[in-house]
């Protein structure tokens, strides 16, 4: 793969010289280093991909085989989601290259189904990845769904028996073995709604034991739930990694609020436990429609028969839950054939209550933006010092956050509001999720790091999606380079495969 590139880097990159090296020097650069320090200016000299020296501008070699004039451009680290979705041996990521992400966490909410799920586990899946090359490096994580599929056990499954709990224990370690760096939970999301504490608490001793990370789906994001959600997945692992994925409060309001449940998350990292958060920028969440029913309205529940049984009492449940949430205009379906319309359309242009409509779509019945949070708890909750970024999207979601997660950061956060400064910004989006995720090697600028880069002017950078148009890619992210190698530049991405599959060090 590497001789490959070198022949593609001769079409790629911006460069006299003979080919006698792979060495790249990018000169006049403004570094932001992703410690969050103060910016520096610099020339960088990249060697086989990594940062090999650091130099006073004008002071770097004069005989790298290749070279990139940043122009007093700011060059941060390339930024690492914490949450995606997706499979980039199937998908193109162009989108999240436009956004300056080298690095995306795939295997999340409980979900690992393309990556541990299929032929030949998560070692089938790298060796398939190697044999295509991926566009940008990726965090394997094991589901917590895929993993009790693995082991045999059945989705409607509470109490799980010893031998039922030793094989989700043997099929975890397997899956660590061979590359996860943990555990991704959906516990809102079936089957992980069925998982009680007992078994969670069997996960999390594998877990602990390996110093691997429990990325979680929370049970609730409700705002009288959340405190007693994150409990739950602090006694998981009491003394080990434990992360809270997109973290928000739904319903709950002002800075008070966010105020409170930083204290308290705080309070659980007092008594031992490495807690860490991500947030997505924005106050609308997206995920399935099944969000809306009662758990007993769920898969493995034959829902026929229950329309059958108990349909009075789900229209009920269901009216109470989106008036509860905002009512119908409040949701936003992203998924066809009703993506662009809110609930309250499609009920009316079908003649139906809201309740009703959802109803006929059932729990599987599609996915939606769902308006339900306060900006300004999502804004006090970014920018706490344990809190990093992450999108939570795809290359298909139709949701702002998949295109413009990290364009956002910089245009709204910094540039419009400046709520953060920049040097902090790009920290949230670098070298505080490479802490979180124990990468050694990378989300600082500092030799002996991978080059993963993303080369931009702050004030050019922008967000462009919306949640009418959400598939507009982000801009000004003039040049980012994975592995050393440009891969996305002038506005679209490269044929370079300089992408890894990165293990737990």
């Amino acid at each position: 793969m590497r001789k490959a590139l070198k022949a593609l880097a001769c079409c790629l990159f911006l460069g006299t010289g003979a080919y006698a090296d792979d060495s790249l020097l990018i000169s006049n650069a403004v570094v932001i280093d992703g410690t969050g320090a103060a910016t520096f200016s610099a020339d960088l000299l990249v060697e086989d991909g990594v940062i090999k020296s650091i130099h006073a501008p004008g002071e770097g070699p004069k005989t790298a085989s290749r070279s990139i004039d940043a122009k007093g451009r700011v060059v941060a680290p390339g930024f690492i989601d914490l949450h995606t979705h997706g499979d980039p041996v199937a998908q193109s990521f162009e989108n999240f290259l436009a956004m300056g992400v080298t690095t995306v966490t795939l295997g999340m909410d409980g979900s690992s189904d393309s990556l541990t799920g299929g032929e030949g586990g998560l070692a089938g899946w790298k060796k398939r990845a190697g044999a295509k090359g991926l566009q940008l490096n990726v965090i394997p994580l094991s589901g917590h769904g895929t993993v009790r599929h693995l082991a045999g056990i059945p989705d409607g499954t509470r109490a799980l028996s010893p031998a039922q709990t030793e094989a989700l224990q043997r099929t975890l370690r397997q899956d660590l073995a061979a590359g996860s760096f943990g555990l991704s939970l959906g516990l809102e999301y079936v089957p992980g709604v069925y998982a009680e504490t007992a078994e969670l608490r069997a996960l999390g001793d594998v877990i602990t034991n390996t110093d691997a990370i429990i990325m979680s789906h929370m049970r609730s994001e409700d705002d009288a739930d959340v405190e007693d959600a994150i409990g739950e997945l602090v006694a998981m692992a009491p003394r080990g990694r434990v992360h809270v994925s997109h973290l928000k409060v739904v319903y709950g309001k002002g800075e008070a609020r966010a105020d409170g449940l930083l204290a308290f998350m705080a309070g659980k990292r007092e008594t031992g436990t490495r807690l860490t958060a991500d947030v997505y920028p924005y106050a609308a969440s997206y995920t399935g429609i099944g969000i809306l029913f009662p758990e007993w309205a769920l898969p493995p529940t034959d829902y026929t028969a229950l329309r059958q049984q108990r349909d009075d009492e789900l229209l009920d449940y269901l009216g109470k839950r989106i008036t509860r949430r905002g009512g119908p205009a409040a949701l936003l379906f992203g998924t066809q054939p009703y993506a662009g319309q809110t609930l309250a359309e499609a009920a009316k242009a079908a003649g139906k209550p809201p309740a009703g409509f959802i109803a006929d779509l059932g729990p599987r019945g599609g996915s939606a933006a769902h308006f339900v949070m306060d900006r300004t708890v999502v804004d006090k909750l970014l920018a706490d010092a344990n809190v990093a970024l992450s999108t939570d999207g795809s290359p298909t979601m139709r949701h702002p956050r998949a295109f413009g997660t990290y364009a956002r950061l910089i245009e709204y956060y910094v540039m419009q509001q400046n709520q953060l400064s920049l040097e902090a910004a790009i920290h949230k989006a670098t070298g505080l999720p490479a802490q979180i995720m124990q990468l050694a090697d990378r989300g600082v600028i500092k030799p002996g790091m991978a080059a993963d880069l993303v080369i931009f002017t702050p004030a050019n950078v922008r967000e462009n999606t919306s949640y009418i148009a959400p598939h507009e890619k982000a801009t000004g992210f003039d040049i980012v380079l994975v592995g050393g190698y440009i891969a996305y530049q002038d506005n679209k991405a490269t044929p370079a495969r300089a992408g890894q599959v990165l293990r737990l060090q």
